[in-house]
């Protein structure tokens, strides 16, 4: 369990910075816990699209895209129209959020985007030199004092919370409401694309055992579920903290990242004391960080990958060398993008998740027909009720993005 639960953790730690520890408490904030319903049953609908990464990973020891690929020259393109090119912008927002509070932690007085390319290169140095094999251990030990601190502090301010906010429902016929909702789903838990990486970590995961130890599916899968379901947890945390500290004392959430970033150090520092919230700062940083190096990690995986399919040599060596490729170019873009457009973080980042979140129903689509028609073990394809649950998130994303758009 420990050694497969590395992907899994991979997943939270993409998935805890920017719709948890943003999203989350702005939800909380506005809202008070009115959209935890909302939260949950993000959760409950991405479930099935995110899990047929783990299972065609495990079952076929190959990337999604190569199950595309089986489908069709189409399929590989479609995904990366939908995916690809808004990555830059959803880069821009995170190194914008992560740069807003190591400004907050450190009281840095640079340029936002300056302090966020800075970020995002030290990310990407990372990953060129050390790769999976340091990403995964990075990203367990930054995890570990965020997930305490924010247990802890959730159970603080419960008393504060206006639970009375959980049935309101007044939200609903709002448009602005709306396209937060969306803006909200959009990264909850995460984008719908990271379940193609989610097949790539599960099949170096397994490859990386001793031959004869290899993990079975269902392993495979229990270790997914408890990431999945920490990450649920801290989603819900996150919202409950927003609703106990800002909401509750109606402090509308700063639009801009430093402006936002201190106010969720206020949010740990009204429940914990001062000493305790310096070192849940730092933790932050330290996810923010590790979303930013997962989310890179993410992109070049994306390009090498629909690289390959679509032509491209298909060893070892091709791949990682279009992916250390991938990885200069997508700084670069994401510098042009913090340059240009971070007057404002949070329409920014609702503009980025919100395109995100469009392109949802088309890689959940892609990923059911890859489990249900391309080549794999019976027993690693999906039951009945799984295949349901995914056409009925694919129907219920489609009228979201729809609304999105009319809105």
């Amino acid at each position: 369990m420990w050694r497969m639960i590395g992907p899994a953790l991979l997943f939270s730690g993409a998935a805890i910075g920017t719709s948890h520890l943003v999203q989350s408490t702005r939800a909380g904030a506005l809202y008070g816990v009115a959209l935890v319903v909302v939260i949950l049953l993000s959760f409950v609908l991405k479930y099935p699209a995110f899990r047929f990464g783990v299972d065609y990973g495990h079952a076929a020891r190959k990337s999604l895209i190569a199950g595309y690929r089986e489908l069709g020259l189409w399929a590989p393109i479609l995904f990366a129209l939908a995916a690809i090119p808004i990555l830059p912008v959803i880069y821009a927002a995170l190194a914008t959020g992560t740069a807003g509070i190591a400004s907050a932690v450190f009281g840095l007085s640079l340029p936002v985007p300056l302090i966020g390319i800075v970020l995002f290169a030290g990310v990407a140095a990372i990953l060129m030199i050390g790769g999976y094999d340091w990403l995964d251990p990075i990203n367990r030990a930054l995890l570990l004092f965020l997930i305490a601190s924010t247990l802890v502090t959730t159970a603080v301010v419960l008393p504060r919370v206006e639970w009375g906010t959980f049935f309101d429902t007044s939200w609903a016929f709002e448009p602005t409401a709306i396209l937060f909702v969306v803006a909200l789903a959009g990264f909850m838990p995460n984008p719908l694309d990271v379940s193609v990486s989610q097949s790539m970590w599960t099949a170096e995961a397994e490859d990386r055992l001793e031959a004869g130890s290899e993990s079975s599916l269902n392993q495979a899968r229990g270790a997914f579920v408890t990431g999945y379901g920490m990450t649920a947890l801290l989603a819900v945390c996150f919202c409950i903290m927003g609703a106990g500290v800002m909401h509750s004392d109606g402090i509308a959430p700063e639009a801009s990242a430093p402006g936002f970033a201190a106010q969720i150090i206020g949010l740990y520092s009204a429940a914990l004391g001062e000493w305790a919230a310096v070192l849940a700062a730092v933790a932050a940083l330290s996810v923010m960080l590790t979303t930013l190096l997962v989310a890179l990690d993410i992109g070049g995986r994306h390009v090498a990958s629909v690289w390959q399919e679509m032509g491209g040599e298909r060893s070892h060596a091709a791949f990682d060398r279009t992916y250390r490729m991938a990885i200069p170019v997508l700084v670069a873009l994401t510098g042009a993008v913090l340059f240009l457009f971070t007057a404002n973080f949070t329409v920014m980042l609702d503009f980025a998740i919100s395109a995100s979140f469009v392109g949802a129903p088309i890689i959940a689509a892609l990923n059911h027909l890859v489990v249900t028609r391309c080549a794999m073990p019976d027993d690693a394809r999906p039951s009945f009720a799984i295949r349901a649950l995914n056409l009925t998130g694919i129907a219920i994303m489609t009228a979201l993005a729809t609304a999105f758009f009319v809105l």
